[in-house]
């Protein structure tokens, strides 16, 4: 991972520089609406409101991008639809979240296919070509995508293999939470991350797959006891641009914003990285009961993990083997 981070900061750095002195002309301003789907204080929000400044800034004021957390202006579902369709032109979320629309979207999401940080980012620069080739498709082009940390289980009991979750109302939030839900015998309820809290006060949702950040962030101590570190798959946000905004972009403009997406690329990797043990510090601070899953949990999980990865595949096609074998190549 150092190796990346290094490269990656020298690639950043550089670009960055060029960024800050690529001051855009006295065109006229324009106002870019970026809706987000989690809080502010989360750390891709907090990066998205810096990439902002920084494109505000290095562009001049001649594009002023100013984001909306929490899903504010659009729900979290909602956001991809209303980027592709001019509602918003710039925008930020969840990759597998649309993985019903195409199965590639969910790459990042197979279960225990990428585990590390390491992986992860072997499998993105597997998949980035395919996934940016799809979006052009749709009138989007990527900017910038960044990880989650690892993701585990979230309980409100004791659970020590998949036979103690029938039964359980758990909150999914793609295609992949859902089927994992019905394989353990739960019950998949669809709860997107500004809704976390409630639910799980409510009884809504009692379960959940996630990283340390949304249940830090969300504060699900005040309803849930336990969370088990299964490093199931470390999910991604990208940030996407309507294709005929950016059709209408300036070429130093695109250059401003290409920079501050590197930059913002790195940085959220790098938080997602420290963040991870700060955040599961901060369950426990909480009053959650913290720690790897159990040797029988594992194995059943494994076993679910097996199916999911084979139906992931046939969905994906020829694609998504290319992109699982070039992933494997560099391992």
């Amino acid at each position: 991972m150092k190796t990346i981070m290094k490269n990656q900061t020298i690639k950043t750095l550089a670009m960055a520089a060029g960024t800050f002195g690529l001051m855009a002309g006295a065109a006229q301003a324009e106002k870019w609406d970026m809706p987000m789907a989690y809080s502010a204080t989360n750390f891709h929000s907090a990066v998205g409101a810096e990439f902002a400044k920084c494109v505000t800034t290095g562009t001049g004021g001649s594009i002023e991008i100013v984001t909306h957390p929490s899903g504010s202006l659009f729900k979290g579902a909602d956001i991809k639809r209303a980027i592709q369709t001019g509602q918003a032109p710039i925008g930020e979320r969840l990759l597998s979240g649309h993985q019903n629309e195409n199965a590639v979207f969910g790459v990042d999401s197979v279960p225990f296919l990428a585990t590390s940080f390491e992986d992860a980012a072997k499998l993105w620069k597997a998949a980035k070509p395919t996934l940016s080739k799809i979006l052009d498709k749709q009138n989007l082009v990527l900017l910038y995508s960044a990880p989650w940390p690892p993701q585990g289980l979230y309980f409100k009991k004791e659970v020590n293999s998949v036979a103690d979750m029938k039964g359980i109302k758990f909150r999914s939030y793609n295609t992949t939470t859902a089927r994992l839900a019905e394989l353990a015998g739960m019950l998949p309820v669809t709860i997107e991350a500004a809704e976390i809290s409630q639910a799980f006060a409510t009884g809504v949702a009692e379960a959940m797959i996630s990283s340390g950040s949304t249940g830090y962030d969300r504060k699900v101590w005040e309803s849930l006891t336990h969370f088990y570190e299964v490093d199931a798959w470390l999910p991604r946000n990208y940030v996407m641009v309507n294709k005929d905004v950016w059709g209408k972009t300036s070429k130093a403009n695109k250059a401003v914003i290409n920079g501050c997406a590197n930059l913002a690329e790195y940085t959220a990797l790098y938080r997602s990285i420290h963040y991870t043990g700060f955040t599961l510090n901060g369950l426990r601070a909480g009053g959650m009961k913290v720690g790897p899953a159990g040797d029988k949990l594992k194995g059943d999980l494994k076993k679910i993990g097996e199916t999911m990865a084979a139906d992931w595949l046939k969905k994906a096609g020829a694609e998504g083997k290319a992109i699982v074998d070039a992933y494997k190549a560099m391992k």
